[in-house]
C-alpha cells in the first residue's frame, strides 16, 4: 500500500500527534504556577506602601512635639532642624488623614501661626497630637 506522502513525513506527522499533548501538559504544569506566581507578586508589589504608615508617621510626630516642648536645643542649626523635620511631619500626617495642611502653603513669618492651625486640624480629625 503506498500512500501519497513519503513515509519519514508520515512518522513526523505520528510523532507529532502523539508527543503535543504531552509536551502541552508539561509545559502547563511548568509555567501556569510560575505566571500566577509572578501575578501575585506583582500585586502583592502594588499593595506595598511605598512611604511610612500612619501609625509610625504620628509616633514621629509626637516624639519630635516632645522634643519641641522640651528642653531648649543647644544651637540654633538644631532648632531650625527640629522645626522642619516637625513641619514635614505633620504635612505627611495631614496627608495621611485627608486634612488641607495650612503649613504647606505658609511663609516664613507665618509658620508659626500655620503650624498652630495644622495642629488645630489634626486635632479635629482625631489625631491625638498629646496622648494623656
Amino acid at each position: 500500500m503506498t500512500g501519497d506522502r513519503p513515509v519519514l513525513l508520515g512518522l513526523l506527522l505520528y510523532l507529532l500527534v502523539a508527543a503535543a499533548p504531552t509536551l502541552l501538559f508539561w509545559l502547563a504544569l511548568r509555567l501556569i504556577p510560575a505566571a500566577v506566581e509572578a501575578f501575585s507578586d506583582r500585586l502583592a508589589r502594588r499593595r506595598r506602601p511605598s512611604g511610612p504608615c500612619l501609625e509610625s508617621s504620628v509616633a514621629n510626630l509626637r516624639r519630635l512635639r516632645r522634643e519641641m516642648r522640651g528642653a531648649a536645643q543647644p544651637t540654633q542649626v538644631r532648632r531650625l532642624a527640629l522645626y522642619a523635620a516637625y513641619d514635614d511631619t505633620l504635612i505627611e500626617v495631614c496627608g495621611f488623614v485627608g486634612v488641607d495642611p495650612p503649613l504647606g502653603s505658609a511663609t516664613d513669618s507665618d509658620r508659626a501661626f500655620a503650624r498652630l492651625l495644622t495642629e488645630a486640624e489634626l486635632e479635629e480629625a482625631g489625631v491625638s497630637l498629646d496622648p494623656a
